[in-house]
């Protein structure tokens, strides 16, 4: 039985992709291209509204190379294009000589290079040229259209030189030049009248809209800058501020310490003579003399806790928390709804005052912080001692958020970890803190246990 062949079957076109579909190789020159051209468009922008040091050159603060060089590139073409068509057209339409029409020309047209870092002074040449120019055409016998006392490429090259001149002086110093164009164009106006034809009417309008166009840019860019620099200012004070202010609130917290133990000398000095049977009199009196330098010192400290204190501090007059107040932090924390694990030693020994004091802020501030910075963030806190019972060790460390960051919690400056430092630098500890490459945040702090204080 013979069988008969299958039909053919054309074979299924593949999808094709177009010449300059996204996926071809032109498609990502394109895209690569448009990038940078955009990339290049932004820092030229910013170079624009950035004003820049006098004698520096316009935009030589520019990250970008490239757009450093634009305005040597930009000066460079206008040069090329109307120092030829001057010439010609001075000698051919105007009947000037041609050793004095090209030195004319290059005069009008060459200090554009120099106008990139010293626009004033370019200017001044510039005018100049131009004023010379009208003078040596002014008796030519001109044909009907030919425009005077400003050629066309004295006004094209006039407002380029004004781009530059707008870009780089001060307010005061752009009326200057822009009255000082209109008086020339008004003066030759106003003794040939019948050589004129208003062109300087439209040299002075468009120089003037040049130079405030240039001018606001131009201000505008240092409003911002100065606006950056008094931020910068401000912030310095804040963080000074912030470090006095919690010096000061260490200041008083040790008072509420040392007047605790300064009360307990005085109150040991004035009884030991009844304590003690036959005491010696020198003895006696040495006794009353350290309880009234003790006395003498608790008044001294209240004077000065006087000064310190604000009138809304009166809260600060309550005992200082401890080591033993954190577990109670951590329980609040949690009710708050962070997930807080907390690992507490269950034999601390002896903690020193200033340093019992110091483990609490430290634990209340990290804590602060992640509730503001990190919510939901699973934290880990631990209170322990050194291995050689000469530190208490003091560990916070957190997770990264869970839940999404109050736009008001994303502000902070840190000034959190500079009462964290001072009171470990009080103590004679030491203090780390940095980010962890999950996105949580640690703060580990070793203070001195044994070690007498600095």
């Amino acid at each position: 039985m013979s069988s008969v062949p299958p039909p053919d079957v054309p074979p299924t076109p593949s999808p094709a992709r177009g010449l300059g579909g996204p996926g071809t190789p032109a498609g990502h020159a394109g895209r690569a291209l448009q990038e940078a051209l955009q990339g290049a468009l932004r820092a030229l922008g910013n170079a624009l509204s950035t004003p820049t040091e006098p004698g520096a050159r316009l935009l030589g603060h520019a990250a970008s190379r490239w757009v450093r060089l634009v305005p040597y590139v930009l000066a460079l073409a206008f040069v090329a294009s109307l120092l030829p068509v001057t010439v010609v057209v001075l000698i051919q339409d105007y009947g000037v000589n041609g050793g004095f029409a090209g030195v004319l020309a290059t005069a009008q047209t060459a200090p554009l290079l120099m106008a990139v870092s010293r626009p004033l002074q370019a200017w001044w040449i510039v005018f100049t040229a131009d004023v010379l120019g009208a003078l040596a055409t002014m008796n030519s016998d001109l044909s009907e259209g030919r425009p005077w006392p400003w050629t066309p490429m004295v006004v094209v090259g006039y407002l380029a030189l004004m781009l530059t001149v707008g870009l780089r002086e001060q307010r005061r110093t752009l009326v200057s030049v822009w009255l000082v164009t209109g008086a020339a164009g008004f003066a030759f106006e106003l003794f040939t009248q019948q050589r004129g034809d208003n062109l300087h009417l439209v040299m002075f309008v468009l120089s003037g809209v040049v130079l405030l166009i240039t001018g606001m840019l131009r201000e505008r860019g240092d409003a911002k800058r100065r606006l950056v620099e008094q931020e910068t200012i401000s912030e310095a004070e804040r963080a000074r501020r912030t470090l006095l202010e919690e010096r000061a609130r260490i200041a008083r917290e040790l008072h509420d310490v040392v007047a605790h133990h300064m009360s307990v000398i005085t109150v040991q000095a004035d009884s030991a003579p009844y304590r003690i049977e036959g005491i010696p009199e020198a003895a006696r009196e040495e006794f009353t003399s350290i309880a009234a330098s003790a006395r003498e010192s608790l008044t001294e400290m209240r004077r000065l806790l006087a000064v310190l204190r604000s009138e809304n501090t009166e809260g600060e007059r309550a005992p200082q928390p401890g080591v033993d107040r954190v577990q109670q932090l951590v329980e609040a924390t949690v009710r708050a709804g962070a997930p807080v694990e907390l690992s507490l030693a269950a034999e601390l020994g002896t903690v020193p005052p200033t340093v019992d004091l110091s483990a609490y802020r430290i634990v209340q501030e990290a804590l602060s912080n992640v509730v503001r910075h990190a919510p939901g963030a699973r934290t880990r806190v631990s209170v322990s001692r050194s291995p050689n019972l000469e530190w208490l060790i003091v560990l916070v460390v957190n997770g990264p958020p869970t839940e999404p960051t109050s736009p008001l919690e994303t502000s902070g400056t840190g000034h959190g970890l500079v009462g964290m430092r001072e009171r470990v630098r009080l103590t004679g500890g030491m203090l780390d803190t940095g980010p962890l490459p999950d996105g949580g945040f640690r703060v580990a702090a070793r203070l001195p246990l044994t070690a007498p204080l600095p």
